[in-house]
């Protein structure tokens, strides 16, 4: 038997009604954009082409499939498996820690002194901070470690869809030998202008403040840190990056507010100098860089 009912729920599926309908979720002004961003990015259709009524025409099984997931909280860059960084779209599925907009900030606070700088990103995830200094500086030498494998597949494709060079590599930061680094480079006689790293820096204790779309999908080995070392990735990145470095070489990292000064006196206790901590566009304490 036909299930009227759906079919005509089915048919009256447009922007509208995806908005209104996701607002009891997320309330009017994010359903909104989820809803336009559905439309654009799974469709194609700009908001002029929403205006004339051409969001009527998409597949309305898919569409209330789409719905259904984002009411389950599920992050809509999954479903779409697209998520924008710096004006640019990057390939994201689960496993794969999605792009934030302070970590744009992070890049944008990178000033490129050389061209032909060597840069690492640790932890690179979706690839979007390496490829977009591989973008933004083409003559510069990027490398990218994770390890997650999931993480590098997409971040090799992303590369690719972007149409830049970055050397890949999956690698254990916590892994004091680092057994797993397989270039044609020295770890420790390859020396670096730059290391960047928007590492794992929430508490288990922090969980009940989050949102359970990140807690229900994101990746948590990208996520946390145990409450009794919250410092524990920029311990061994910076220990790594005093052998790594080259003499006047920087380290950036995105970092928790609630552990900034700490993070300042680590870095200051293994003779890093310069140091200084930004805030994000929300009066937060985010990033900090230290020179070697």
């Amino acid at each position: 038997m036909v299930n009227y009912q759906l079919f005509i729920t089915f048919a009256k599926m447009n922007y509208q009604a995806l908005w209104r309908r996701l607002a009891q979720v997320y309330g009017e002004g994010e359903a909104k954009a989820i809803a336009r961003m559905v439309y654009e990015v799974r469709y194609g259709l700009s908001w002029s082409d929403v205006m004339m009524g051409k969001d009527a025409d998409v597949p309305q099984d898919e569409l209330e499939e789409i719905a259904q997931r984002l009411e389950r909280h599920e992050p809509i860059q999954y479903i779409l498996g697209k998520a924008e960084f710096m004006g640019e779209w990057f390939d994201v599925e689960p496993g794969v820690l999605i792009p934030r907009p302070e970590t744009e900030e992070l890049v944008r606070w990178i000033v490129l002194k050389e061209t032909t700088a060597n840069i690492l990103d640790i932890g690179t995830g979706s690839g979007c901070i390496a490829i977009t200094l591989a973008a933004k500086c083409p003559k510069a030498k990027v490398t990218a470690w994770d390890i997650s494998e999931k993480a590098l597949e997409v971040a090799c494709r992303n590369a690719k869809n972007h149409h830049v060079h970055v050397s890949f590599e999956q690698v254990d930061m916590l892994n004091s030998q680092l057994s797993t680094f397989n270039s044609q480079f020295s770890i420790f006689n390859f020396q670096f202008d730059i290391i960047i790293s928007n590492p794992p820096y929430i508490c288990n204790k922090e969980r009940e403040a989050m949102e359970q779309n990140v807690l229900d999908y994101e990746p948590h080995t990208a996520l946390f840190v145990p409450d009794d070392d919250p410092l524990l990735f920029y311990r061994a990145i910076a220990e790594y990056g005093n052998k790594a470095l080259k003499s006047d070489g920087w380290l950036y990292f995105e970092i928790n507010p609630l552990y900034a000064e700490p993070l300042r006196e680590l870095l200051s206790a293994m003779s890093y100098q310069d140091l200084e901590i930004k805030n994000d566009q929300y009066g937060k304490q985010r990033f900090i860089r230290a020179r070697r």
